[in-house]
């Protein structure tokens, strides 16, 4: 009876409990700040109708650029990813801090186009009559260190692409082709200065008969966000600092898209570098004085906005109910949830979702000392909260000696709790480890008998990222198994949790992983 009860417990804090680990709207017409506590970086927004659209890098993690809808601004879901692979071979390995950066979303002749670009692959584009169904997307230009592209369709038909360069403070505008297709020209630099380092992640609009271009610089820990005005598209441009961080806690507070309401309100969602937890969405209120747009709220009358931490809500006509982005999966669909992302463009062999459970295949590769920085098949989640537990039920089926599969903490450092076939024994250990490292840490619990090799993995993740493992054979009592670990941002991104099972032999293997569920709770 009391295995029962617990269980119990467990499957509603599982239902309930998992998708309150942040919630940003206060319930009395205010919200909180940041409006989505995970690492959505770079985030532009697009509203349509009385819903909100929010695409957000996503670098090497496959599916890419995310997609999310809100009808308040505040209460976010994610809804689809705009491509499943990126049509580069290379991608079927991880490519860490290359891939898709800074994207933005735009409507024009009832179409939603994303552009993107990458470091080394040029600038592609995605296509869609709806940001919710398939995208089709196209490379436009093979080219080297773009970055940051932001189409605008101006009034007389013409259309045009503004674009940021690689480790520069300058910013180029293109003549686009009118479908947006195609790029005209090699592109004009209209703005550089040297009072604004490092100015990148261009957005582009017109308001009043100005040509506006919101543009962080100064850097992604501690810089500000500028606005650049113009009477011709081609400049000269005027610049002018409209929020920075002040005398708050928010450092470096910037890049992201401003969105109009019908109601007359302006609004500015804009991220902020938190380390482990990578950049995390913030939302702001936007006033305009004078022709020039104010983000957040002048608190040092100097002038200059600064972000707020907690303000009422948009004025949107209706109230919304409370939503989150997604985070536990009970393996019960077909397909996984979106919430789940891999470190490669993905295998079709990789996994299965059968009979209430995920089975991972030990997929081949071959690494040294446990070192996962080259691993495509590792199938991760953002940080979702401050704090947080994960807590997952595995069944271990290896066929060769090396084989390991379980609980993954990931980034430019990481820790796992797994399962590991030595020889004719399965062992439990927590390791952790450093890419090009070559002695990884590792604690071995004890060896048990193959079939026997099921057990409750969970890791707890405390505020500011230490994470402590913990293994159950019951799911009532829990033992801590090696060191706290303090998790690390990926590169760009910030750290993951979630799940592997690797085979690191030459030989192919029919070895898996059985998990029946991924729980988060508080």
């Amino acid at each position: 009876m009391r295995r029962f009860l617990f269980l119990l417990l467990a499957l509603c804090l599982a239902a309930g409990t998992a998708a309150q680990l942040w919630n940003p709207d206060l319930g009395n017409g205010k919200f909180k700040n940041p409006v989505i506590y995970a690492d959505y970086s770079d985030p532009d927004i697009i509203r349509s109708g009385d819903q909100f659209y929010l695409v957000a890098s996503s670098f090497n993690c496959m599916p890419g650029i995310p997609v999310l809808r809100s009808s308040d601004l505040v209460n976010w879901t994610i809804v689809n990813h705009v491509y499943e692979r990126l049509p580069v071979e290379k991608y079927d390995k991880p490519q860490h801090g290359d891939g898709a950066w800074a994207p933005s979303i735009r409507f024009h002749d009832n179409k939603y186009y994303v552009y993107f670009c990458t470091p080394y692959d040029g600038l592609f584009v995605a296509v869609t009559d709806h940001p919710e169904d398939d995208w089709e997307l196209r490379q436009i230009v093979d080219v080297q260190y773009w970055e940051d592209p932001c189409p605008l369709w101006d009034d007389d038909g013409n259309a045009y692409l503004v674009r940021s360069k690689l480790c520069g403070n300058e910013l180029f505008l293109h003549k686009m082709s009118s479908d947006g297709m195609q790029i005209l020209d090699n592109g004009v630099s209209i703005f550089r200065d040297a009072t604004q380092p490092t100015i990148e992640g261009p957005k582009f609009m017109k308001r009043d008969g100005y040509y506006y271009i919101l543009a962080p610089a100064g850097g992604v820990p501690s810089g500000w966000q500028t606005v650049l005005r113009a009477e011709n598209i081609y400049g000269p441009y005027e610049a002018k600092i409209i929020m920075h961080q002040g005398n708050t806690e928010i450092n470096g507070p910037h890049q992201g898209g401003l969105v109009n309401l019908p109601s007359g309100e302006s609004w500015f969602i804009h991220f902020q570098d938190k380390d482990p937890y990578g950049r995390i969405v913030h939302l702001q209120p936007v006033i305009w004085m004078e022709g020039w747009p104010l983000i957040g709220v002048d608190l040092n009358n100097d002038g200059i906005g600064e972000p707020v931490l907690e303000f009422k809500k948009p004025d949107v006509g209706v109230k919304c109910p409370v939503i989150v982005p997604q985070t536990s999966d009970e393996f019960t669909e077909e397909t996984l949830g979106l919430q789940w992302q891999w470190h490669a463009n993905p295998g079709k062999d990789w996994y299965t979702i059968s009979q209430d459970h995920l089975q991972l295949q030990a997929v081949k590769n071959i690494s040294q000392q446990g070192d996962l920085w080259m691993v495509s098949n590792l199938l991760l989640q953002k940080f979702p909260s401050p704090g947080f537990t994960v807590t997952t039920r595995i069944e271990f089926h290896p066929e060769l000696s090396g084989e390991q599969a379980g609980l993954l903490i990931m980034g430019e450092e990481w820790a796992f709790l797994a399962f590991v076939k030595e020889d004719d024994n399965i062992c439990i250990g927590m390791h952790r480890a450093r890419h090009n490292r070559c002695d990884p840490g590792t604690s071995l619990l004890q060896k048990i008998p193959a079939e026997d090799a099921m057990a409750y993995f969970r890791v707890t993740v405390e505020e500011g990222g230490i994470c402590t493992f913990s293994y159950s054979f019951d799911n009532i009592e829990y033992t801590p198994i090696g060191s706290k670990f303090q998790s690390q941002p990926g590169k760009w991104i910030g750290a993951k949790v979630g799940l592997f099972c690797i085979n690191p032999n030459i030989r192919l293997s029919k070895g898996y992983a059985r998990f029946d569920w991924f729980r988060f709770s508080n």
